[in-house]
């Protein structure tokens, strides 16, 4: 298995350096930030025909690799030490603008490699993203290819764009999360403007999600079960995000009346219409279920070449009829119960507060970021759409520490981040996270050590190599382990 899997990456290898070599002496279309998302450098223009819509699109194109190598301090009958690689692209249209529209179609595939007598799916860690577990167990295909994008662009409206259709929705509480072969994505339609005075306003109206690892979309905030679908392993055809509420079932929604199909709704507004002042504000609703508001300032202080910025935030999340259906536990096991239960003081209650603050210091290529977060010993915050309410602040890579009455402190030094994409001078990310859990609830005290790398090979600027490393030393039995991941992407 080994050796099949360097051969693949080193035929990878060889394809992407080979094709770079004919590839022109300057950037691609396109680029990749260090948060995975790609920055559109060269845009269609506008065009006076329909034929012209067509033909003065561009395409950009993305080879991928992404190999993953979990390790376990002590292997057991549930977890065991395994290598899998993913290896696939995509190809992304977006038209010329005619009278104001323009459409964007955008497909993806992964073809996954891993020993599955040696290392079931279900027991693959990370690179669980990498195919879809429910196709494979179904099907036996190791493979997805799936219409990532498909949306229509309306921008008729000054400073505003209207979209409608599947595509990337980045707000605070969904994210594209494109860390592993295939983004986060949406169906539904979103509005964005920036015609009030230095602010910029986002809503979105989300009827279904697709996550990384489907090849279908799905239900925004229901978790499947047997009722649901009659294949092997429904609870992989719906929402099964790490961060899934798993007491909001099918059957326990359908028992409550309560709609299956619920849709996310989300707003993002940010201003800056104080000197160095940011304010940001955020929301998300499922009807008769639950929902989130989340407010936030940071302030910069300059000092010449030396900045310092304080940051706050504060999360409310309100309890709409989902705790009585599932419980104060996103992992589903309060579902039905009352009173105080499984270290929870209102088992069927989702109210909950989150607080944060953080200092950033910035120093020429440097930044360092102290923070804290502290979720209120009430109920777990339900964010299932890959954004993380201690982004930015307390979480490193796989980590997830909003669970009532979780503290966390973390250090973090950044050298050499930018917002183009392009990072010839090499990006280098550290950091020492410890978290404060509720053995209680049935989490446990960690301390989690991270240190990323991210480059474009300076003399082939459109190939770029990542390396990230996380050690996990926690006071669970037998549970420390090592998460490695190394990718390349050639974009064209």
């Amino acid at each position: 298995m080994n050796k099949k899997l360097t051969k693949v990456s080193l035929l990878t290898s060889a394809l992407l350096i080979s094709t770079s070599l004919y590839a022109e002496d300057s950037l691609s279309k396109h680029t990749l930030k260090t948060n995975y998302q790609e920055v559109y450098n060269e845009k269609p223009e506008t065009v006076e025909s329909f034929t012209e819509m067509f033909t003065e699109g561009k395409f950009y194109g993305r080879l991928r690799s992404n190999t993953f190598y979990y390790a376990w301090e002590k292997e057991t009958a549930s977890q065991n030490t395994h290598i899998a690689s993913g290896l696939g692209g995509s190809a992304v249209y977006k038209s010329a603008t005619l009278s104001n529209f323009d459409f964007t179609a955008g497909l993806y595939y992964s073809q996954a490699f891993f020993d599955d007598n040696k290392d079931p799916v279900n027991r693959l860690k990370p690179a669980k993203d990498i195919l879809s577990r429910f196709d494979y167990t179904n099907t036996g295909n190791k493979s997805m290819a799936v219409l990532g994008q498909a949306y229509i662009s309306y921008k008729g409206i000054p400073k505003t764009e209207l979209l409608a259709g599947r595509q990337i929705v980045e707000t605070f509480y969904t994210k594209s999360n494109d860390t592993k072969m295939i983004p986060n994505t949406f169906d539904g339609v979103v509005i964005a403007t920036k015609a009030v005075p230095n602010t910029a306003i986002k809503l979105g109206y989300l009827a279904e999600q697709k996550l990384r690892d489907h090849t279908q979309s799905h239900s925004t905030l229901m978790y499947g079960d047997i009722n649901s679908s009659s294949s092997t392993n429904p609870a992989w055809s719906e929402n099964d995000d790490t961060a899934m509420h798993k007491g909001l079932t099918y059957t326990n929604l359908k028992a409550a009346g309560v709609s299956t199909d619920a849709p996310l709704i989300v707003g993002d507004l940010h201003n800056k219409s104080i000197e160095n002042l940011k304010l940001d504000a955020s929301f998300y609703a499922v009807p008769e279920l639950v929902s989130e508001i989340m407010a936030e300032a940071n302030y910069k202080i300059n000092m010449g070449s030396f900045s310092l910025s304080p940051g706050v935030r504060y999360i409310k999340q309100f309890d709409n009829g989902a705790g009585k259906i599932g419980g104060a536990a996103y992992k589903g096991t309060l579902a039905g119960l009352t009173g105080e239960s499984g270290g929870y003081k209102n088992a069927d209650s989702l109210d909950s507060q989150m607080l944060a603050a953080r200092l950033v210091a910035k120093f020429d290529v440097y930044k360092l970021n102290l923070g804290y977060s502290q979720v209120f010993d009430e109920a777990d915050l339900i964010t299932p759409w890959r954004g993380f309410p201690t982004a930015g602040y307390t979480r490193s890579m796989a980590r997830y520490n909003w669970m009532a009455n979780t503290k966390s402190y973390r250090i973090e030094l950044v050298r050499n981040a930018n917002k183009k994409g392009v990072y010839t001078d090499m990006f280098i990310q550290m950091s020492i996270l410890h978290t404060d859990a509720d053995e209680s609830k049935g989490y446990f005290d960690e301390n989690y050590y991270y240190i990323g790398f991210v480059q474009n090979i300076p003399a082939l600027v459109d190939l770029q190599w990542r390396l990230r490393l996380g050690y996990n030393d926690t006071d669970k039995v037998d549970a420390d382990s090592l998460d490695g991941r190394f990718e390349l992407n050639y974009l064209f």
